[in-house]
């Protein structure tokens, strides 16, 4: 039986009061960013909610263009924990992909749904100041130096809460700024954790390209509903999560930590999954919640 147009109306109701004038921070990545009809799904939803009184910002990755990218320069992506080894020339390839090209692509298709995008790095303002990150300490092998990544020290919240209070949809490059001006490459993911907790966030929503975290990595239907932070660190050594769902799963339980209510990994696949996610009884991948 269909569920009548209506019934959804209704049942979105105590969501949109919940939700309303509350910012939600969403960090986009994986394939899905190569996906056109799911990237104007996940757009169209961004507009919708808006448009419904909530303050949508988003923050974005371009893993699979960067290494593209690299690629086509004659360089080899090199992960070392899920986060990219970036020397100099890297990191000038990944502002291009996400400064160049992402952001104004996400831009452009917030104005083709009517809505008004503005795109950010944490350059301006100087909003996301980070430091150098510490060499990676891998089992078995010397510290290695990631280069010019970065680990985020704070967020002046500033820039983004004027574009959002006045119905600007922030989009945002996690190319973060150092004391001495020099850019550093941030994990996205860390990147939307840091930004969500500086707004006081009432969710953050991570949309990527698999259904949740699996309790068996190679089994879809193994998604884990919702767990505590406090299991972390034990999911982590039984390596139920591991490699780049690392700093994903790490970021909503900073955020969660740090005053934002819920967390959720989602899979952007899904047509419209943040409404699903948002605005119905049912919700779909894993929510990281306090206790």
């Amino acid at each position: 039986m269909s569920v009548k147009r209506e019934q959804v109306l209704i049942e979105a109701l105590p969501y949109i009061r919940e939700f309303y004038d509350s910012v939600m921070v969403a960090k986009i990545g994986g394939s899905i960013m190569s996906d056109k009809a799911v990237l104007e799904d996940f757009i169209q939803d961004i507009v919708l909610l808006r448009y419904i009184g909530i303050h949508p910002v988003i923050v974005h990755g371009g893993g699979p263009e960067i290494s593209e990218a690299m690629e086509r320069f004659g360089k080899k992506a090199e992960f070392v924990g899920g986060l990219r080894v970036t020397d100099k020339e890297t990191l000038q390839i990944a502002r291009m992909v996400l400064l160049g090209n992402i952001n104004a692509e996400l831009v452009s298709l917030i104005g083709k749904y009517g809505g008004k995008g503005i795109g950010l790095s944490g350059q301006d303002g100087m909003f996301l100041k980070a430091k150098k990150k510490a060499p990676v300490k891998i089992q078995g092998r010397e510290p290695v130096d990631l280069g010019w990544v970065g680990d985020v020290e704070s967020v002046n919240p500033e820039i983004i809460m004027i574009t959002a209070g006045k119905g600007y949809i922030p989009v945002i490059s996690p190319i973060a700024v150092d004391g001495e001006g020099n850019n550093l490459n941030v994990n996205a993911d860390t990147a939307a954790g840091a930004i969500a907790i500086a707004m006081h966030a009432k969710k953050f929503i991570s949309i990527t390209d698999v259904e949740g975290v699996r309790m068996d990595p190679s089994d879809p239907k193994s998604v884990i509903s919702e767990f505590p932070v406090s299991d972390f660190e034990r999911l982590v050594e039984d390596g139920v999560i591991k490699g780049g769902m690392i700093p994903k799963v790490e970021a909503c339980v900073r955020t969660v930590e740090g005053g934002v209510e819920k967390a959720h990994i989602i899979d952007g696949r899904k047509p419209h999954a943040i409404l699903l996610e948002l605005l119905t009884d049912e919700g779909i991948g894993t929510m990281i919640r306090r206790k």
